[in-house]
């Protein structure tokens, strides 16, 4: 029996989501997909779940997006939808969970992967990280949802827009100085992510509760939901372009060949 492409653990509070997709930069597919939505209903289950943390197997990858040599059989808009509205659904509700969710990213972060971190509370950045929604280089938008997170997330309104648009990646350094990465951590990621809730740990669960309360009002006032169903729809329609297609198949064989 071929192992699950992710880790669930449960430890002392902390719920730990890792996809273990270490061969394939950690890159989403479906199980991955379905392994989130586990994720979702234990939480929603379970009473003593304060955290969820979000990482990546290995020390080069947290994510690298979607899996491109699955995902480009995808070929129509309708298609491409499908697939681009389920995990764009998953991503919302974990971005909407009553317990703060964290990005623990020990590694390369790009596409997918950026919108996976952006839609979580926090950020903890390794120092030799790069990270960066590089949808634009594929001839597509961020399809997740991730512009839209990012545009709320409180960072400079000019420099949200101009991590999409330049579609690169950024050092660890330059995301905290913008305001996307919570804090760059050196050493490994179990310390950081200990000291990094010390303190939140002393707090009562259903203060933290509340306060996600406050933010997912916020969002509801702001209609959230159908803004990201926008931004996927935009996505989908991108999906299908000659400009797409090429781009995936010089990318696909690249990859063949190295």
């Amino acid at each position: 029996m071929e192992p699950l492409s992710y880790r669930i653990e449960h430890f002392n509070g902390i719920l730990t989501f890792t996809i273990d997709r270490d061969e394939k930069r950690n890159a989403v597919n479906d199980e991955v997909m379905d392994g989130f939505k586990e994720v979702v209903k234990l939480i929603h289950k379970l009473n003593d779940v304060r955290f969820l943390v979000i990482t990546g197997a290995g020390g080069k990858a947290f994510c690298s997006g979607g899996d491109l040599s699955e995902f480009h059989a995808l070929q129509t808009e309708q298609e491409a939808f499908g697939m681009l509205s389920k995990m764009g659904t998953i991503l919302y509700e974990i971005a909407t969970l009553p317990v703060p969710t964290i990005a623990l990213i020990n590694g390369v972060a790009v596409g997918g992967g950026c919108e996976i971190a952006t839609a979580c509370d926090f950020r903890l950045v390794a120092e030799h990280a790069r990270c960066g929604f590089i949808q634009g280089t594929l001839g597509i938008t961020s399809g997740w949802g991730g512009g839209t997170y990012l545009v709320e997330s409180g960072i400079k309104q000019d420099f949200a827009l101009k991590m999409l648009v330049d579609a690169t990646t950024y050092e660890a350094n330059k995301l905290y100085e913008i305001g996307w990465a919570t804090k760059v951590y050196k050493g490994s990621k179990e310390e950081a992510l200990e000291d990094f809730i010390v303190n939140m740990k002393k707090i009562h669960p259903t203060v933290h509760q509340a306060y996600k309360e406050i933010k997912l009002r916020s969002w509801n006032e702001k209609n959230m939901f159908e803004r990201v169903m926008e931004e996927i729809k935009l996505c989908a329609k991108l999906w299908e372009s000659d400009a797409h297609n090429e781009a995936v198949n010089r990318f696909l064989n690249k990859s063949n060949k190295s």
